[in-house]
């Protein structure tokens, strides 16, 4: 009996889901990517209201550009422009790459084929919109709908499992928030960009940038979405 790349994936995202170490969970997702052509894996946090987009990279592993050089959260931003789609999108989208001499072409589209470096993006959303991604690449990759609804199953099982298994327990942190910081932490879970906040208080936008890394130190989290959650929850902050 066959069995649908559906069901294997409900498999692997409850494996996932009772995984220990975000080692397990890497080998998890790989061993059932690699039937589809995927090699290549980035795994992050991510917040629409940061001019950088992310929060915090949780893996990523494979030669994304060509060259053999290991990638960093800052190189993969930069160099992958496609990434800052997600915040345009709510559903996983493919995408591909060429080059076109010594330039670097990126587009989405419907399905990947063709030479160069093709690839999934599956934004991951919770209960205050966009709070992650994945994305999946390869050379030759399965680029079926029925894969994609697959990859996406087991891309938020993982998402999941990585912040759970490496991000800071939530609440213990070493103080309250000040006036100034549920201000911008309002903003920040308001939707407002880093740039619009800076601008409406009258402050820069590296002021915004320190606020927010005090505002998750304080409240003892890894990410400004978590933080948000937090203030939630503690009323520093409304819904």
């Amino acid at each position: 009996m066959t069995i649908s790349p559906n069901d294997a994936a409900i498999a692997i995202a409850v494996a996932i889901e009772g995984a220990e170490s975000l080692p397990a969970v890497q080998q998890a997702v790989r061993s059932f990517a690699a039937s589809f052509g995927y090699d290549r894996f980035v795994l992050f946090s991510a917040s629409s209201t940061r001019e950088d987009l992310l929060d915090r990279i949780y893996w990523v592993e494979g030669d994304w550009f060509g060259d053999g050089e290991p990638v960093d959260a800052e190189t993969y931003v930069r160099r992958c422009p496609v990434t800052r789609h997600i915040i345009e999108v709510r559903e996983p989208f493919f995408w591909t790459k060429t080059r076109e001499g010594s330039d670097e072409l990126y587009r989405v589209v419907r399905s990947a084929r063709g030479r160069g470096i093709h690839g999934l993006q599956i934004p991951i959303f919770g209960p205050l919109g966009l709070e992650g991604a994945m994305s999946l690449g390869g050379e030759r990759i399965d680029s079926s709908p029925r894969v994609r609804v697959a990859l996406s199953l087991v891309a938020g099982a993982a998402f999941l499992a990585a912040q759970r298994l490496l991000e800071a327990p939530a609440g213990e942190g070493n103080g309250e928030l000040t006036r100034r910081e549920r201000e911008i932490l309002a903003w920040t879970a308001a939707g407002r960009r880093q740039g619009e906040i800076a601008a409406t208080l009258g402050l820069s936008g590296r002021t915004i940038e320190n606020h927010l890394r005090r505002i998750r130190k304080r409240l003892g989290v890894a990410t400004t979405a978590q933080a948000i959650r937090v203030a939630i929850r503690t009323g520093d902050i409304v819904a």
